[in-house]
């Protein structure tokens, strides 16, 4: 069964930092891209950084970028978002998704995880 496991969310003050995981099973990460995105409540679904399979190019978007960083372990089956410096507009549901193409576009993803919250509170 091919599966997306999203964790590490949490409440975080504003300024701190999360490291997201996203683990993967039933199949093999090394030959997808890995999208993470993040949805709050009564918006849409945006794109937040993506990371290719083979020459492992990132891609952020504005608002994070300087922030976040992507990264990948394929002996571990794992793609981390570490987020620094979190603002409250940062709070949000995340997920991470694996596609063919490593876009910050959410229709390009084949498989989902369910999420993991992310509250930015003081």
């Amino acid at each position: 069964q091919v599966q997306l496991v999203e964790s590490g969310g949490g409440l975080v003050q504003p300024g701190g930092s999360l490291r997201l995981s996203c683990a993967a099973s039933g199949f093999t990460l090394d030959y997808y891209a890995i999208g993470w995105f993040r949805q709050a409540p009564g918006k849409r679904r945006e794109g937040v950084s993506c990371i290719s399979s083979r020459e492992q190019t990132t891609d952020y978007a504005d608002s994070v970028k300087g922030r976040f960083t992507i990264s990948r372990d394929n002996a571990d089956n794992t793609v981390y978002l570490q987020m620094n410096s979190l603002k409250p507009e940062d709070t949000a549901v995340y997920y991470c998704a694996a596609g063919l193409i490593a876009t910050l576009f959410p229709t390009e993803y084949d498989y989902w995880g369910q999420g993991t919250q992310v509250t930015v509170s003081s």
